[in-house]
């Protein structure tokens, strides 16, 4: 399938050219009863940075930069929007939220290789994107999806960052709210791990699906041993068993060991990076994050390679709930087979700015016809969360 080319201002009837005169960062956290484990840390809160970016015709839009690791990169990242990225667009003009990501990009290529922060710089650039895009929908008196080219409503969801300790008890919970798909973190016992996707299995029965997520934890003789104990519980995928930057002979030869469907895509980041992944013909599942790496600019050149190359497209995404709208309106507009991941721990600073995902129906949330990603976020309220 062909996706529409992003809307540039020739091509709506709506404008998309933008005169920044704000652009904010605001820094959230809230408590976490369960704290998120992975293979490399720990999340103990749940912390979010909100960009709010307004024109100079007063319109406003929001968006979400990643900052889940480390425990302080969420105040890092709302300095760096202040002091580099702010300056750079506002008070200037632009054709479409487009041109901004890319002036933003391109003028801190170089800062990223003195600093050493390419991701950091990267992620505060895509939620000031998503932040334009929201923007420009809701002066359309669009949602968002629609003015990216999308006709479908419906948009299938996964309940994900599954702990290891006790994930049936939280699948059953999951299950009862209406999710149907389910991934589980692995990576920190082989026998406990082995065990817990074996009792997910056999309460959901063959025909669920079930995902299992390494977080990067294994080396290649690891991952090899594994994945025979994996095949017989027919994963939907297994995410990423090695590391990112691992060679491509390594991803070729798990590629070659299973009938598992490999993904990653969370943690690449440029679309060289994509391209490559794609071109290595290893991966079933390719999982961009809007918040982390392209925004919707960046991103959706890529998530046309995609789709293009016959690789599923899911979205990666576990933060609070704007951006998890934005993720939703770009999956609706894509299309195609994907699911989106929604964190299955309580999270009030995702679950009081995404209403639509309080309602999993069979599977799927159901996106309506707001404007812009279909949620404003109310300051005074958060910051009673912290």
């Amino acid at each position: 399938m062909k996706l529409s080319p992003l809307p540039t201002a020739t091509t709506v009837s709506s404008p998309l050219n933008l005169h920044l005169i704000s652009l904010q960062a605001f820094v959230f956290r809230c408590p976490s009863p369960v704290p998120v484990r992975t293979s490399f840390g720990i999340m103990r809160d749940r912390p979010a940075v909100f960009v709010r970016a307004e024109s100079a015709e007063g319109h406003v839009g929001w968006g979400e930069i990643w900052c889940n690791f480390p425990a302080c990169g969420a105040e890092h990242r709302v300095r760096l929007l202040e002091t580099v990225i702010a300056p750079l667009l506002l008070h200037k003009d632009f054709e479409d939220p487009a041109q901004a990501y890319l002036l933003a990009t391109q003028k801190t290529e170089i800062l990223a290789l003195q600093t050493g922060e390419p991701g950091p710089l990267a992620q505060v650039i895509s939620g000031v994107d998503l932040a334009l895009w929201d923007l420009c929908a809701r002066r359309a008196n669009l949602p968002l999806f629609r003015l990216l080219g999308g006709t479908q409503t419906s948009v299938p969801v996964y309940a994900s960052g599954i702990n290891p300790d006790g994930p049936l008890d939280m699948v059953k919970r999951k299950h009862a709210e209406g999710y149907r798909a389910f991934k589980l973190k692995i990576g920190f016992d082989d026998k406990q791990d082995i065990e817990n996707i074996n009792s997910l299995r056999n309460w959901l029965g063959d025909q669920a699906s079930v995902m299992a997520d390494v977080n990067q934890a294994w080396r290649v003789d690891h991952a090899l041993n594994m994945l025979p104990q994996l095949e017989s519980f027919n994963l939907a995928w297994l995410e990423e068993p090695l590391r990112t930057d691992s060679i491509a002979s390594q991803w070729l030869q798990l590629h070659k060991a299973t009938n598992t469907p490999l993904a990653a895509g969370e943690n690449l980041m440029g679309q060289a990076s994509f391209e490559k992944a794609i071109d290595m013909k290893t991966f079933g599942v390719l999982q961009p994050d809007f918040a982390k790496w392209g925004g919707i600019s960046g991103c959706w050149p890529v998530i046309q390679k995609i789709r293009e190359s016959g690789t599923r497209f899911c979205p990666h995404y576990l933060g609070a709930g704007i951006g998890l709208m934005a993720s939703a309106h770009v999956l609706a507009a894509a299309g195609g087979d994907g699911m989106l991941e929604v964190d299955a721990n309580d999270n009030a600073l995702r679950s009081l700015l995404a209403p639509p995902f309080a309602n999993v129906a069979n599977g799927s949330i159901e996106l309506d016809e707001t404007p812009g990603i279909g949620v404003t976020p109310d300051l005074v309220a958060l910051e009673k969360l912290i």
